[in-house]
């Protein structure tokens, strides 16, 4: 169940009978007992390596850092309630229970019961649960009958998980971290209990979450030698692939330095899907996922929740609609979302504030830092100015690595449309350029900016003043390339007249007290958008802090391996590191 799982060098006789109550089958309290009594230190080999130092179980062993030191578990568990308004400082009920089930050979394992006595929980094996109900029903028969208690209600398919380690009495705080960890990884408790030697912490389950439970527990508590986060990522392309390949060149460095294991459980495209808890061979995914199976969004949706991983994080490379719409029950299954694809971000406001709320109840992560500026920091920083008390007045930017590219072309010697093609060959536009050149992709930048500075706005309050008119966007794409050389005089008179004056052209996005607007304006020498080279991305924020001089991001914009850096940079941020 747990791969990192390792030897434990020593423990008490106290841990040793904690851990084996759910009865090992080498080491069980009845031949710990006598052997405890006398002080007599008992060492644990393997038949099959007997040149392994093993265990040690002695009366006293030396200080350990780790709070806890193992975790036990059993499942095909039924928990039993005896509930009754009756019960309340009623002497004796519980005496009754426990007489009942012993008479009849019934063992219970674990009890919870509530301050107000109104009911008592026990935790039985399956195959002992219709005997311990009817037991129970006949011993409280007649207080059943007139309804001061209720019949027994037994519910099976359950897994009890035992927490252990005589550490744990000297650290504040472990029930509150083992809780929030349970929680974060999206796992109901059922019922729990502790014992006042805080020696034991036992907690109910649904079986289903057995396995997630466990690696949760065992990651959180630092038993694992590393800390692990299992990857799904979709899209293999050139940020996808990039990704990947980055990841894997990056793998035992951060084992090494960080002791983190990003383990990538799942790889998708448009059609394939391929998947293996114990983590994909990433020297050769791509073999592996052309024989893997077919796949679609709503597969690959069912398939991530369904392997029910601890730790899990969706990573959307991709730019498909249907992609993005299976974040909200991603989201929902605490499994965090890393996306690079804008879709989500920009769609209605109210989708992206569900989505937001639902990783913040959920304590998992909605991350989207590529969505502008490849992988320069431009909405963290606008995050953090806002957490820490600024408002944002008003957001400038050129945030279209591809139409600064081709308006830093223009020149006497390259002509409009030969920009726009050299944009195209060269990587920085979409196969098809009208939708660089449309301005929805700095539209829908320019609503996540606005929306991360705390205003409620939608891509239709978006003023737009395009360059090119809108019937180049009608029609077939080679339709648009013979037409858009007839544009290149205008461009090409108009630029003269720039030139002559010391401006230039760039296409700017506004964020200006509340109006939204897109367009290309003309900048001097003193702008500081006048030197913006090649395919960078500029943004400019002015705060009620930074009022007189606008903070400036500045860098690559566009290109995959910035993006996938920056993706990467998401994904490190949720590893904590």
């Amino acid at each position: 169940v747990i791969k990192t799982a390792y030897t434990i060098k020593e423990l008490s006789y106290i841990e040793a009978m904690e851990l084996c109550n759910f009865g090992a089958k080498v080491v069980y309290p009845p031949t710990i007992y006598p052997v405890c009594v006398k002080n007599i230190p008992i060492r644990v080999k393997n038949t099959f390596n007997p040149d392994s130092e093993g265990s040690i179980i002695k009366q006293k062993v030396a200080n350990n850092d780790k709070p806890i030191k193992g975790i036990s578990s059993i499942n095909g568990t039924t928990l039993i309630t005896v509930a009754g308004l009756s019960m309340v400082g009623v002497i004796g009920v519980n005496r009754r229970i426990f007489t009942a089930l012993a008479d009849n050979g019934i063992s219970v394992f674990m009890v919870s019961q509530a301050s107000s006595e109104n009911s008592t929980s026990i935790g039985v094996r399956d195959q002992d649960a219709a005997e311990a109900v009817e037991v129970l029903n006949s011993e409280f028969a007649k207080e059943i009958e007139t309804g001061a208690m209720f019949p027994m209600h037994a519910e099976s398919g359950l897994a009890t998980i035992a927490v252990v380690g005589e550490n744990m009495k000297h650290v504040p705080g472990i029930a509150g971290k083992l809780f929030g960890t349970l929680g974060r990884a999206g796992i109901s408790m059922i019922a729990c209990a502790q014992g006042a030697s805080q020696t034991n912490i036992s907690f109910v389950v649904k079986s289903e979450h057995l396995r997630k439970a466990l690696n949760a527990i065992h990651d959180s508590f630092f038993l694992s030698e590393y800390k692990v986060l299992n990857l799904f990522v979709c899209g293999v392309g050139t940020v996808g692939g990039q990704l990947l390949e980055q990841i894997h060149d990056q793998y035992e460095e951060l084992k090494r330095t960080k002791r983190l294991k990003l383990n990538v459980v799942g790889i998708a495209t448009s059609k394939k899907a391929l998947f293996n808890r114990d983590g994909i061979d990433l020297a050769n995914y791509r073999e592996l996922l052309a024989d893997a199976p077919e796949s679609n969004d709503k597969k690959l949706r069912d398939a991530i929740i369904e392997m029910n991983c601890f730790n899990s994080v969706f990573v959307d490379c991709t730019a498909s609609k249907d992609v993005a719409e299976i974040y909200q029950p991603l989201l929902e299954h605490n499994i965090s979302v890393i996306a690079a694809n804008k879709i989500a971000a920009s769609s209605s406001y109210e989708k992206y504030a569900l989505l937001k709320e639902t990783a913040l109840a959920r304590g998992v992560f909605f991350r989207y830092e590529t969505n502008v500026g490849a992988g320069l920091p431009i909405i963290g920083t606008i995050n953090d100015l806002r957490n820490s008390g600024d408002v944002i007045l008003k957001i400038e930017a050129v945030l279209s690595g591809t139409l600064n590219f081709i308006f830093n072309e223009l020149s006497a010697d390259v002509t409009m449309s030969e920009a726009v093609r050299r944009a195209k060959e060269q990587g920085y536009s979409e196969p098809d350029p009208r939708i660089d050149l449309s301005g929805k992709d700095v539209i829908r930048k320019l609503v996540i900016l606005a929306r991360e500075a705390g205003y409620k706005v939608e891509k239709t309050d978006v003023e737009k003043h395009l360059f090119i008119p809108d019937e180049f966007f009608e029609g077939s794409i080679e339709e648009f390339w013979k037409n858009l050389p007839q544009l290149d005089a205008d461009f090409e008179a108009r630029r003269k007249q720039l030139d002559a004056e010391g401006k230039r052209w760039r296409f700017v996005a506004t964020f200006d007290h509340g109006k939204l607007s897109v367009a290309l304006k003309e900048v001097d020498s003193t702008h500081p958008f006048y030197n913006l080279q090649g395919s960078n991305n500029i943004v400019a924020l002015t705060t009620e802090r930074y009022r007189e001089y606008p903070m400036l991001i500045q860098g690559y914009g566009a290109g995959a391996s910035v993006t996938a850096a920056g993706v990467f940079a998401n994904i490190m941020s949720i590893a904590n590191i």
